[in-house]
């Protein structure tokens, strides 16, 4: 099995792609940290401890990290409309009964990827703080990690947090144009492959037929994020697999087609703060730094997901 970090902001998708990992039997999820985005850092920590706790993997240990952006202020506004104002649709639970464990999820990322060298697939489907920290903190991770993988950005179709930006990039831009430059083995997961990706209402009926505690769980908290989709695109019967793509992945990278390009984050301007700018000149000279996803096999992603979700 392939031992993998997850860092999430643990929204909807997030708690999908947590349970996907966790189901995968072709991965081994060797920690968990959490980062501000989709909802704050507790409610993310709390969040991701609940999932783990209605899949019965409670051992997972949990990192919480970092609750702003490293560079700038937070902008302190959370996308309610797709998650709700806890990150799961609103469900109500109880406390879990899980904690986070002392180390912070920066340091924790270091002393995982120290532990297993060339070993740990980290997959980041939040703001990039977290990565940031860690790589500033450890330079050398960034040879010994064995790959990352990066939901998020928009090369080549529009933003879903600004015109041009996709969320967990224009959350803490300065953090991922630090990781995109940092050396790292990263392949980017972003809107040009996952808006490709369906979760319909008919594969929610076939949760709630199934009729566990967890399916019904899964059911409750997707048909909240299709209700967002349906007002903020129209789309009244399903909604995109954002993380989970990120996810599928590491499990089989056949899934994509990626392309090695030159990427870069828009610091800078003012209508494209926070875009993820790829060099696609022909004659481009620079070294690639980023495999982008550009293709994806949906049905056959779509179907593994929802096999892997019933067992």
């Amino acid at each position: 099995m392939n031992p993998i970090l997850l860092d999430v902001d643990t929204g909807i998708d997030d708690a999908l792609a947590i349970a996907y990992a966790v189901r995968s039997p072709e991965l081994d999820v060797i920690g968990i940290t959490t980062c501000f985005g989709n909802v704050s850092v507790d409610h993310a920590t709390r969040n991701t401890l609940h999932v783990l706790q209605q899949l019965g993997a409670t051992g997972v240990p949990v990192a919480m990290g970092e609750a702003a952006p490293l560079f700038h202020p937070s902008m302190k506004t959370y996308p309610t409309q797709f998650h709700g104002e806890n990150g799961l649709g609103n469900l109500t639970f109880p406390d879990p009964a899980g904690k986070p464990v002392s180390t912070r999820a920066a340091a924790f990322m270091v002393d995982q990827i120290r532990r297993y060298p060339k070993q740990v697939t980290l997959i980041c489907v939040g703001p990039l703080t977290n990565l940031a920290a860690a790589i500033l903190q450890a330079p050398e991770i960034v040879s010994l990690v064995r790959q990352v993988i990066v939901m998020g950005g928009a090369v080549g179709v529009a933003g879903n947090r600004r015109m041009h930006a996709e969320a967990n990039i224009y959350s803490d831009p300065e953090a991922a144009q630090l990781v995109f430059q940092s050396g790292a083995p990263i392949t980017l997961v972003g809107l040009d492959v996952t808006l490709q990706t369906k979760l319909r209402l008919e594969d929610i009926q076939r949760w709630r037929e199934l009729d566990t505690d967890f399916t019904r769980f899964l059911a409750d908290m997707t048909s909240y994020y299709i209700e967002g989709y349906r007002q903020a695109y129209r789309d009244p019967a399903s909604c995109a697999l954002h993380d989970p793509l990120a996810v599928a992945v590491a499990i089989d990278p056949s899934l994509v087609k990626v392309q090695p390009m030159v990427l870069q984050v828009d610091l800078e301007g003012i209508h494209s703060y926070g875009r993820t700018i790829a060099d696609l000149r022909p004659r481009c000279t620079n070294q690639p730094n980023v495999n982008v996803c550009i293709g994806v096999d949906a049905k056959r992603f779509e179907e593994h997901f929802m096999q892997t979700l019933m067992i």
